[in-house]
């Protein structure tokens, strides 16, 4: 049980995942403040509030109905979607549609399947060019595997 529960947890997808969670917290408190301090002032002037969260309140029964908080959450998410989708997804995209008409015209082969033997021959020789003094390396080829 611990040991499929290690490998679910060292899969390069889940750690993509994790990495990806915390650049989301980091760059969605960016958004916020710039939500905040910028876009909030601008427009609660426009309903002369001091915040977007305290203008268009309407009380009913006792209870208050905060829309002005609402369509700065609306706001909020609308940003975040669209500096994603152009700073991230676009792009991406983009360079898919390029390496397909080039996989196409025949100028770039396919990306061949990276082995598990590769990925620990890489590691290898990154470990053994950290440990080795550098004038013991220059020149040097990694051996083989058995």
């Amino acid at each position: 049980m611990l040991k499929g529960f290690r490998e679910f947890i060292l899969r390069g997808n889940v750690i993509d995942l994790a990495v990806a969670v915390v650049i989301g917290a980091a760059f969605t408190a960016v958004v916020t403040s710039i939500v905040t301090n910028l876009f909030n002032p601008l427009i609660s002037a426009f309903f002369k509030a001091s915040s977007l969260d305290k203008a268009m309140i309407v009380h009913l029964n006792g209870a208050e109905i905060k829309f002005g908080a609402v369509l700065g959450a609306i706001i909020n998410f609308l940003i975040v979607a669209v500096v994603v989708y152009f700073v991230f997804v676009f792009p991406i995209n983009k360079l898919k549609e390029r390496m397909d008409r080039l996989r196409k015209k025949g100028v770039v082969e396919p990306d061949a399947p990276v082995t598990e033997l590769d990925l620990l021959s890489e590691i290898r020789d990154l470990l053994q060019a950290q440990q080795a003094p550098p004038s013991a390396s220059a020149g040097r080829h990694a051996d083989p595997l058995p």
